[in-house]
């Protein structure tokens, strides 16, 4: 363990020196090629200009570096394999998108996606939205949205490992040291092996997520709900209103803008959520998901590249309209402040 922190901290050491070292470096450079010390006039001001164009690429290039590596470059690679065969050599035309359509695996992967849609993000911003309401009321708001906040630092498979222990089953008769079973067993009724519900097994890994959302959904909405004007809560209290009709009809309305940005953005983490259906039943008992299947068939069974490939385009292209429709939505917000 002392080993592994050690080499961890290591790492991160290296990162942020090797960071400093690449910027003193490049801009050291850059200075020693277009030099304005010691130079005419005209000279200086030439290079001062041409050094203060290529300065902020050479400090985005390692990002755009990375960008091209990790997600333009699959992108391409993606949409040629999901054109070709299982090993990715034989070109195959759309024989691989004629599959999926015909396949049942994946069309239940869809149906599950869609409950997802349907549920998490509401869910997650519904409940974000109250408690960032509520919790700026009393004392110990602060302390409340710690706690609500912290499953945001626990990775997708630790929420899951711990969820794993409340839905946890044991036979009839034996001790339930899962929590939700405790409960049903002291009511009196039977044990269930919950996560192997069909359908109803997709809720119970909804909620884990909807569990880790909410802490997102409340720091942005408690966020955007400190910045409604106070004069138009005071206007209407002295209308009249009663709390629910300021919280609806005055607070809500004004920050609608954040509140569909935070909807989106849950929506798309929805769309690739993988990791809480590969810890918790790796798509048994029909809970399969898109993201889930495509890594099922381009790393196991032999691996097939094709339909994984041809899979995860069909994610992509859910993705993209949500997302350009949200980063829009987030750049009229900041034009409008």
């Amino acid at each position: 363990m002392f080993y592994q922190l050690a080499a961890a901290a290591g790492f991160m050491l290296a990162g942020v020196l090797g960071c400093a070292a690449y910027f003193w470096g490049t801009s050291f450079v850059l200075d020693l090629i277009f030099p304005s010390k010691g130079k005419s006039g005209a000279v200086a001001s030439r290079n001062l200009r041409i050094t203060n164009a290529i300065r902020p690429w050479l400090f985005l290039a390692p990002a755009l570096f990375a960008l091209a590596t990790y997600l333009i470059y699959p992108v391409f690679m993606s949409l040629w394999y999901s054109v070709h065969d299982r090993a990715g050599q034989n070109f195959v035309g759309v024989s691989n998108y004629a599959w999926m359509i015909n396949d049942g695996e994946f069309r239940q992967s869809i149906y599950n996606n869609f409950l997802w849609l349907l549920v998490v993000p509401a869910l997650a911003t519904f409940f974000g939205l109250v408690i960032a309401a509520l919790t700026d009321r009393i004392w110990w708001g602060n302390i409340a949205k710690t706690l609500i906040f912290m499953p945001m630092a626990i990775s997708f498979v630790g929420a899951a490992v711990i969820w794993k222990f409340i839905y946890d089953f044991r036979p009839e008769g034996a001790e339930q040291i899962g929590l939700l079973n405790a409960i049903v067993v002291a009511f009196g009724a039977a044990p269930q092996a919950w996560i192997t519900l069909p359908f109803w097994n997709n809720f119970f890994l909804m909620a884990i997520l909807v569990w880790i959302q909410t802490g997102f959904a409340m720091v942005i909405l408690s966020a955007a709900l400190r910045g409604i004007p106070e004069e138009t809560i005071e206007a209407a209290v002295i209308d009249g209103a009663n709390g629910w009709q300021i919280f609806f009809k005055i607070m809500v309305p004004q920050i609608w803008g954040t509140i569909a940005v935070v909807w989106t953005t849950i929506t798309i983490l929805v769309l690739k959520v993988f990791d809480i259906v590969l810890a918790m039943t790796n798509g048994q008992w029909q809970s399969q998901v898109l993201a889930n299947l495509m890594f099922d068939w381009m790393f196991r069974g032999g691996g097939d590249f094709g339909r994984g490939a041809a899979i995860a385009v069909v994610i992509m292209i859910l993705v993209i309209p949500i997302m350009v429709w949200n980063i829009r939505n987030a750049a009229k917000e900041m034009k409008g402040h």
